[in-house]
């Protein structure tokens, strides 16, 4: 046995409670590095981890307030996700210093939304040269009162890689890195968990 699928297997026996994580790409290029994290992460998830890729945001239109009250499909479906889900992953791209518009977007539509205080999240970073968006990222989501797990904001270098989804999780490192990623952040959360009933 491999020391990844040992490293599986310990994860799969650690928790008698399934760790539910919804993750969100800042992207919309077709062959963007941060939505390939996000699919690869899927992929590799152990059997204790049900993991959501929310993929509509495309569809989340421009936040407004005067919208807040309405049904919109994508929107509703994205709190709903949070809503059920344990933790929040997100992979942004820098642009000019900050986090893509669309991330941004994405995150306005849940600043008043009441299942997202003291969520944990992880923020994925793809590129090296991405520091200014994960410091932005760190400032929203505390502003929206998220719990950054630091532990499991781990950089996923994939910039001049070329890698797509299967690539990502063809490669044992990075398969590594993603599987000791997930672990890390599914045991805080566990631990956050039976802080909070306590």
């Amino acid at each position: 046995m491999s020391q990844q699928e040992t490293r599986e297997q310990v994860t799969d026996e650690q928790g008698d409670n399934k760790v539910s994580i919804v993750a969100i790409s800042g992207s919309l290029r077709v062959a963007s590095y941060n939505s390939a994290v996000i699919r690869a992460f899927a992929n590799v998830a152990p059997r204790n981890i049900s993991f959501h890729h929310f993929d509509l945001v495309a569809d989340i239109p421009l936040f407004n307030p005067d919208r807040a009250s309405e049904q919109i499909d994508s929107v509703v479906a994205l709190k709903h996700l949070i809503a059920s889900s344990d933790g929040l992953m997100l992979a942004s791209p820098e642009y000019a210093h900050g986090i893509s518009g669309v991330m941004k977007n994405t995150l306005d539509w849940l600043v008043s939304d009441e299942s997202f205080p003291y969520i944990p999240v992880a923020l994925i970073n793809t590129s090296p040269r991405a520091h200014h968006a994960q410091e932005t990222l760190k400032e929203v989501i505390t502003t929206m009162s998220g719990i950054i797990v630091e532990s499991a904001c781990m950089p996923i270098k994939l910039l001049g890689t070329e890698l797509d989804a299967q690539g990502v999780v063809a490669n044992e490192r990075l398969r590594g890195q993603l599987v000791e990623c997930l672990t890390t952040f599914a045991l805080q959360i566990q631990l956050l968990k039976r802080l909070r009933l306590n």
